[in-house]
């Protein structure tokens, strides 16, 4: 009997992608020797994403899908088919072909090799703009420093999990869940591929800056509280620097010296203030976090879906 390879894809305004990403794993599959099956997720998407997922799956019994009331986010859809996935193995990748359909061989050949985690490290690409791959560099580089888990630079969301690895992924609740980090958190036997990424069939990039930096806050916040550790230190510091202050005030009191300077002592108000929102926002974030946990709300609410006694 053939081993069952679920693929998982989100979905989010790709409608001139969904045939292109559907028919390029079936031309992978058709030269191998496993049954397989594509689960594509709407995360909410505004344009015909949905419908032509569906126009596809009425002629393809392989080809499922599950729609999301609203956008829930890149890393919910992930986690929403990978819910819904129950084959040997769970490939997920994103809809606009930079994860190349073609790497799956080898991903599925170092699972047979007995990897239970098989994910991929995107090499550097120079096609990129400077600012983007700087930005991405210095997104692992606070990572690895402020959380309890080490990323590879360009570690993507293009991996393959044994189905035992999936069944813990269910048993996760996490209302902002990080995938990458918790696939290295998990353990297990992992194995890195590292591959050139495709351009972008057609589309554009849904990770903005304000969203990248959303996703490194989730991060480090998910995995560590070194950030808290971080503000009491800066704190103790401060709180020991303005001591050296102390000897230029006796001065100036004993010698009847004027102390002049309000830009220099306004400047400073400004610097504590600041800092002591960043400190406040810090604590904050964490706070927000366990107050949206406890709500212990659904992570997303599927509005429809073809798959049926999964």
């Amino acid at each position: 009997m053939k081993k069952l390879v679920s693929i998982v894809i989100p979905a989010y305004n790709e409608a001139d992608n969904i045939f292109v990403i559907i028919e390029s794993i079936k031309n992978v599959f058709s030269n191998l020797n496993y049954d397989h099956e594509i689960i594509l997720v709407d995360d909410g998407s505004a344009d015909q994403t949905l419908e032509k997922i569906k126009e596809y799956a009425e002629t393809s019994a392989n080809v499922f899908f599950l729609e999301f009331s609203k956008n829930f986010g890149h890393q919910l859809a992930v986690k929403a088919g990978m819910d819904h996935a129950f084959g040997d193995c769970v490939i997920s990748m994103d809809c606009d072909m930079q994860h190349p359909p073609d790497l799956i061989p080898e991903m599925l050949k170092k699972w047979e090799e007995g990897n239970e985690v098989v994910y991929t490290i995107r090499e550097d690409d120079k096609s990129l703009s400077k600012s983007k791959r700087s930005s991405s560099s210095l997104f692992y580089k606070v990572l690895n420093n402020l959380s309890d888990i080490e990323l590879e630079p360009g570690s993507a969301d293009f991996r393959l999990l044994d189905q035992k690895v999936v069944n813990v992924f269910r048993n996760f609740h996490e209302n902002e869940p990080f995938l990458r980090g918790l696939v290295k958190w998990l353990g297990f036997k992992q194995y890195a591929l590292k591959y050139n990424p495709a351009a972008r069939f057609a589309g554009k990039s849904k990770y903005t800056v304000k969203k990248m930096i959303r996703l490194a806050l989730h991060g480090v916040t998910s995995f560590s509280i070194k950030p808290l550790y971080t503000a009491v230190y800066l704190g103790f510091i401060l709180s020991l620097a303005s001591v050296l202050y102390i000897p230029y005030v006796l001065y100036s009191f004993i010698n009847n010296v004027e102390v002049s300077g309000w830009a220099s002592v306004i400047m400073t108000i400004v610097f504590f203030g600041g800092l002591q929102l960043i400190i406040l926002g810090i604590i904050g974030i964490y706070v927000g976090k366990m107050f949206m946990q406890t709500k212990n709300r659904p992570n997303y609410i599927i509005r429809s879906t073809n798959i049926q006694n999964k």
